[in-house]
């Protein structure tokens, strides 16, 4: 099982589609799975009907899924994106400003890292250096 993380807390996974890799060719599911390796310039004109992008995190040290996900906003991208795996709390307001609306972490890290450390971060536009300079 795993927990999805808003802005407003811990929620239930509403996805009801199968996730699945990209095709070569050919349309896109609606529910699509990404590695963080993958080549996002080669989905640009397929990415009509995908209604959630799914990009895993092997690992809370690797950034990669952070730029994907900023690449395919400046695409044109506006259905849903979901941070996947080893993302901790402290990643979640950068996971925010990357452009992922929710982050997908499992049980046992969510034991760990509790919904308060969680909604913490939430405030994600309010503390970022750009706000603070503008002031």
């Amino acid at each position: 099982m795993s927990v999805i993380v808003t802005d407003t807390g811990f929620a239930p996974d509403s996805v009801t589609q199968a996730f699945s890799p990209a095709p070569a060719d050919g349309p896109l599911p609606a529910a699509l799975d990404l590695a963080p390796s993958a080549d996002v310039t080669a989905l640009t004109a397929r990415l009509d009907g995908v209604a959630i992008i799914r990009i895993a995190f092997p690992s809370f040290a690797d950034g990669r899924g952070f730029t994907l996900a900023r690449r395919l906003r400046l695409m044109g991208y506006a259905g849903r994106l979901r941070a996947a795996g080893h993302l901790i709390a402290d990643q979640y307001a950068m996971a925010r400003r990357a452009g992922f609306d929710e982050v997908e972490i499992a049980d046992d890290l969510a034991a760990r890292q509790p919904e308060p450390q969680w909604l913490y971060r939430a405030d994600w536009r309010a503390h970022d250096y750009r706000s603070r300079l503008r002031a």
